[in-house]
């Protein structure tokens, strides 16, 4: 035996109110949208016919209610059981014509959304050619239809009786603010309480000035510069804002997009692709398909072949400003640098406008790297900012030109050069090559320090140090800690295999590499003046502390980790220099 469902209202209007709808405010929305498909159903088949809606607030109906009048299609006493009084019937509404493409929404489940404020809806209605229709909705699920005093025009009234909890949702000035926010796009004539709010023309066909102020009234700034947008397919046109600011990359960029020109939402995210966080977009469409709650678009094909599209449209202003107003691309990359650099990850073009354009740091001055190429050849470049740092000044003494590759993307972006031209050469800086550039000293000299040499290297043994003496620029910098990659990594995985697990030690030994036990080194400046005084000390004893001392701050001076065992050193070489050099009480 088959038998129906039972639905209960009270139960549907919680569901929209607390998981469907953002808030009972598009009670507004769905009454407007109700009004405006009513009218397009009308002049779909008279074209002439009067195009209006209109809101009475209480301030005007003086009993509390709201009403919403059009000069719509209107509905006949059948369309009106089948429209209002059933849930979720689709193709009875297609049969109707009320589903139709160039509708906003669907009239029952809109007019449904206004229990989320009223007890009661009544609904006064009259199609052409037929009496009027008098309908009376409840919240708790009944309702009534009843003949009465027919209505001279053709259109609908609708007549919300609020709840005592609901009533500030009907309240003049919110009405009138939520009118305004959802429809003055509207194409036809919307008033409240006899003012009209309705624009009449889309905001970005009045021109600089109205661009200008769109932007300062919806998102609060003035717009670094505005991109037209447009997507025949999806319906869509529209102005990408650029903002006069840095932008976060990881927080979402909301977007205000109208659908069929009705607000759908003003934070609608993934309009545009990740990278284009530097821009906020005021839109409207006619082809894209909203979510249920018609709060937000629905991610299908089309949607994301717009996104594309849109991309390609800043891309293209990116690539077009670079051509004609350099000042102004400068100015551009100086505030949105990121989302360009994050762009040309994977777009080649934009990474040619990187290449030219964007000033990286390096060793001998900001320069794009276009230019770097041209006055130093290879590309060197320090994969970390606290490297570069260390060893900038050391390199440049050398001769040696280093680019920073520290910063966001900069790394990325400086390996993927080579997919510009076969012929750009490319190295990444490893500290130890820089050694094989110090000059050594002539074998006298090096003969005569060999004592120094060997008690010094007996203070750094046990850390696994290994001291040098050469001499390099600038005289100023006394030693530099110095390793390569390879001894880095291997130095850190022999201690992670001390702190963990045994199983886990045994995993990680198979990657140790017996011939990589190459240890970093202490490189001392012997053009360094301390550094030859210390070299001349009698007592072993100093010479052991100042050389753990130039130790210590070689790590530090190169932001490298320090170890247990290097915090103890730094520590007790520095007491004990101190001790030292302070005469005691007893001498």
């Amino acid at each position: 035996m088959n038998q129906s469902f039972q639905v209960d209202l009270r139960g549907i209007v919680d569901l929209l109110s607390h998981h469907l709808y953002s808030s009972p405010r598009v009670y507004v929305r769905e009454l407007m949208q109700n009004a405006v498909d009513a009218i397009t159903a009308r002049r779909a088949v008279a074209p002439g016919a009067p195009a209006s809606v209109w809101l009475e607030t209480p301030k005007t109906t003086g009993d509390g209610t709201l009403r919403v009048h059009d000069t719509g299609l209107g509905l006949t006493e059948q369309q009106v059981h089948e429209l209002l009084a059933t849930i979720g019937r689709s193709g009875k509404r297609d049969e109707l014509g009320f589903s139709r493409h160039e509708f906003l929404g669907q009239f029952g489940i809109g007019l449904l959304s206004c229990f989320l404020v009223a007890d009661e809806i009544r609904v006064q209605t009259r199609h052409e050619g037929h009496p009027t229709v008098y309908w009376t909705g409840y919240s708790d699920g009944r309702y009534e239809t009843k003949a009465g005093p027919d209505r001279q025009e053709v259109g609908t009234t609708v007549t919300l009786v609020p709840r005592r909890d609901a009533a500030s949702w009907l309240d003049t000035a919110r009405v009138r603010d939520l009118a305004v926010l959802f429809g003055e796009l509207l194409p036809y004539p919307v008033r409240v309480d006899g003012d009209l709010i309705t624009a009449g023309e889309l905001p970005w066909r009045g021109g600089r000035a109205a661009l200008t102020e769109l932007a300062q009234q919806t998102f609060g700034f003035t717009p670094f510069d505005v991109i037209e947008l447009n997507v025949p397919e999806a319906g869509l046109t529209g102005v990408a804002l650029v903002l006069p600011t840095p932008a976060n990359p990881a927080a979402k960029a909301g977007h205000r997009v109208y659908l069929k020109r009705m607000l759908l939402a003003e934070g609608a995210e993934d309009v545009l692709p990740e990278w284009a966080f530097f821009a906020r977009c005021v839109l409207d469409a006619s082809e894209l398909r909203p979510t249920a709650s018609r709060e937000a678009l629905y991610e299908d094909g089309l949607l994301e072949s717009v996104r594309e599209q849109l991309g390609a449209q800043l891309r293209g202003w990116l690539v077009n400003l670079a051509r004609h107003d350099p000042d102004r691309m400068n100015r551009f990359l100086a505030v949105h640098h990121l989302g360009v650099k994050a762009l040309a990850m994977h777009d080649d073009e934009m990474l040619r406008l990187v290449d030219r354009w964007w000033p990286m740091e390096t060793n001998m001055g900001r320069m794009p790297l276009e230019e770097f190429r041209r006055r130093h050849g290879v590309v060197r470049y320090s994969a970390n900012v606290d490297e570069f740092r260390q060893l900038a000044a050391v390199a440049a003494a050398q001769g040696l030109a280093v680019v920073n590759g520290g910063y966001t993307y900069d790394t990325e972006l400086i390996e993927r050069l080579p997919v510009l031209d076969g012929s750009i050469l490319v190295d990444r800086l490893d500290p130890s090559d820089l050694s094989t550039r110090f000059d050594t000293l002539d074998p006298g000299a090096e003969l005569a320090l060999r004592p120094f040499l060997a008690a010094a290297q007996r203070c750094l043994d046990p850390l696994g140090c290994e001291v040098v003496l050469r001499a390099f620029d600038p005289p100023s910098m006394p030693a530099l800690y110095l390793t390569d990659r390879n001894a880095t990594f291997q130095r850190r995985l022999r201690e992670t295999t001390q702190v963990v697990d045994e199983l886990w030690a045994g995993v990680l030994s198979a990657f140790e590499k017996a011939e990589a036990q190459a240890r970093p080194q202490l490189v001392l400046n012997h053009r360094n003046p301390l550094v030859r005084r210390v070299a001349a000390l009698p007592s072993p004893e100093v010479v052991g502390l100042t050389v753990q001392a130039l130790y210590g701050q070689a790590l530090l001076l190169g932001h490298h980790p320090l170890r247990p065992a290097d915090t103890a050193l730094l520590n007790r070489s520095f007491l004990d220099l101190i001790d030292l050099a302070v005469p005691r009480e007893d001498a």
